[in-house]
């Protein structure tokens, strides 16, 4: 594949020339190599990554800075380059790390729909999980179901990211990500086949799924389909995320963007949010008999 250089902040980026479009989506796909993939992880001993980017195009999505690392002429969403040499790079590292908690994946979800054909995620997993590894997987696809064969009866906690309850408010911050329906499938049948589980309700959408009904609707949901741990975040202020989440709103929702400049950019005022915020959630979660999974 022909390769072109281009100039970022750290030297020459050496990288491929777009190889395709996705799926009529307009994401742009390139092959790469990597030299590494397991990386020491914040959260967990470690994480991985198979794709730089991801086709979800979530508004809110933190791994934006990325880009930093890795300049696109594309904006985040629109393109995904592929470690296709990732399952073998793997191999190598394992062969000197020692087995620990890996959080599946860190800056993309390893289940995006390019991973229905490369199946590097797929890879990845049966190999750390063979070499004795946990593994902590957070998505919101249901393609991860495919994975339940390699998945059931190893060392795994299977989650997905939900939030918002409303279908339609998802699919305009999640534009490519599975229906909310089906990532309560994931829950279900990740936990009838003896996997432990775990939901994030989070970023937790100011004036969209924020409020005391909201809450209390995401929080049953997580009570019926028995969850083992509750994770919860509010909308934070990271790099590259205020553009997006700006952009969407004058389009959207003109009459939150001053609420959303407070909650983001005003201290005073963010902390309170999220001490009130955090004063729902305690609340919803007693109501649904829950608390006590609350990580």
């Amino acid at each position: 594949m022909p390769r072109r250089k281009q100039a970022n902040l750290f030297g020459q980026d050496d990288r491929p020339a777009p190889s395709r479009a996705f799926a009529g989506r307009g994401v742009i796909v390139r092959e790469v190599t990597c030299k590494s993939l397991l990386n020491r992880s914040g959260v967990g001993d470690y994480s991985f990554n198979c794709y730089t980017g991801c086709a979800h195009g979530c508004v809110y999505c933190y791994a934006r800075f990325m880009q930093r690392f890795h300049p696109h002429e594309e904006p985040w969403g629109r393109f995904v380059d592929v470690k296709v040499n990732a399952p073998d790079v793997l191999a190598r590292q394992l062969r000197r790390l020692s087995p620990g908690s890996v959080f599946t994946c860190s800056a993309c979800d390893g289940w995006q729909p390019l991973e229905r054909h490369y199946k590097l995620t797929r890879r990845c997993c049966r190999m750390l999980l063979e070499a004795g590894f946990h593994l902590n997987i957070l998505t919101k696809s249901e393609l991860v179901l495919r994975d339940l064969d390699i998945l059931a009866g190893r060392d795994v906690c299977v989650g997905v990211t939900i939030t918002t309850p409303d279908e339609r408010q998802a699919r305009l911050w999640e534009p490519n990500a599975s229906p909310v329906s089906q990532r309560v499938r994931i829950l279900r049948e990740a936990k009838a086949a003896g996997l432990e589980t775990a939901v994030m309700f989070g970023p937790l959408i100011p004036g969209i799924s924020d409020s005391e009904e909201v809450l209390d609707k995401l929080f049953a949901l997580a009570a019926e389909v028995n969850v083992d741990r509750i994770w919860t975040d509010a909308l934070n202020p990271r790099p590259r995320v205020w553009p997006s989440v700006q952009e969407f709103l004058r389009r959207r929702r003109g009459d939150l963007l001053e609420l959303y400049r407070r909650v983001l950019f005003d201290r005073g005022y963010r902390a309170t949010y999220v001490a009130e915020l955090n004063r729902r959630i305690g609340q919803a979660a007693r109501r649904a008999g829950v608390a006590g999974r609350l990580a």
